[in-house]
């Protein structure tokens, strides 16, 4: 049979490559020869994935929760995907970057455009019941989103609030993590000490968490933008890219967290405590907290107002819908 020459300058490709590589042409055409032909449910491993939810309780509506967080998590695999090509490149232009943020700001509108799943599309009577079999897991333990402040910005940057102006670079990474926002959430309101969902998490992850700080610090997203040459530092779409990144992590996923926290969490002015104890009133708010990875970026009137206008927007909405 003759051989197109198409294919033919194909093979004398593919063998010049396994050459270079010391490989041997004609096993791997034996491979190909002998193995399967790959379908759609194997190459995603649909089987498995959709095995992956595994509920605790017979309530129907546990299957809509599990399911919406584990595909959360898959997002922020996505985030974390792209933030670290942006840490790696060299010598990035504008354009390069524009487009990776823009992937990261399209990933959390989709993630906080969803919450609606969670806050309309759950009986409440049904949420309150199976909730009590998740104690003490908690969203609280989500690593990878704490794994995507700390790839974003500084240690510094994300220490608590009240207490943020008390540090500064020269502190340890070991004190600075101590005193990082999130950990105000995982105290129990009772007791005042450590829940333990708190104590779990950083158990699981703290080392983890210090390893990454080390190895990124003076490379994160905030010190990536700093470093950039003025003529690409000083695009305007850059700049609103950065900003937009800045207010969807820190204004609007948690502000949509305090949406569903309302609606499931406070009703007839009685607050029910989150799984695992968190004080979500004081640890979701986005004002109380005013967290930002690039805060360069924002004038001294808009770290003030932190929140504020998000807020402003969803109760003028609200009042509209009534």
């Amino acid at each position: 049979m003759e051989i197109k020459p198409e294919i033919a300058e194909r093979i004398f490709a593919l063998e010049e490559k396994f050459k270079n590589s010391g490989q041997d042409l004609a096993s791997y055409l034996d491979g190909l020869l002998y193995d399967r032909y790959l379908t759609y449910w194997d190459y995603l491993s649909i089987d498995t994935l959709l095995s992956l939810q595994k509920t605790l309780t017979h309530f129907p509506d546990e299957k809509i929760f599990i399911t919406y967080h584990q595909i959360t998590e898959l997002y922020f695999k996505l985030i974390i995907h792209e933030q670290k090509q942006i840490i790696e490149a060299k010598a990035p232009d504008a354009g390069f970057l524009i487009e990776k943020y823009n992937r990261l700001n399209r990933y959390f509108r989709i993630l906080t455009d969803s919450f609606d799943v969670m806050i309309k599309g759950m009986e409440r009577e049904q949420f309150l019941k199976f909730r009590m079999s998740l104690l003490p897991a908690s969203g609280f333990q989500s690593a990878q989103f704490r794994m995507i402040e700390i790839y974003s910005t500084p240690l510094e940057n994300l220490v608590s609030f009240k207490i943020r102006e008390q540090f500064s670079k020269e502190n340890s990474l070991e004190d600075l993590y101590e005193n990082i926002y999130w950990k105000k959430g995982g105290i129990d309101l009772k007791t005042g000490e450590k829940t333990l969902t708190l104590r779990q998490f950083e158990k699981r992850y703290t080392a983890r968490f210090l390893r990454i700080a080390s190895e990124y610090k003076g490379r994160t997203l905030f010190h990536k933008y700093q470093e950039l040459p003025d003529s690409v530092k000083n695009n305007k779409g850059l700049k609103e890219a950065l900003r937009n990144f800045d207010a969807n992590v820190n204004i609007n996923w948690p502000l949509m967290h305090m949406g569903a926290a309302y609606r499931y969490l406070n009703k007839d002015k009685e607050t029910i405590a989150a799984t695992g104890g968190t004080n979500w009133k004081e640890f979701l708010p986005a004002g109380f907290q005013r967290v930002s990875f690039f805060p360069y970026l924002w004038s001294e009137e808009e770290l003030e107002d932190w929140g504020k206008e998000w807020v402003n927007h969803m109760f003028n909405t609200q009042k509209e819908n009534c």
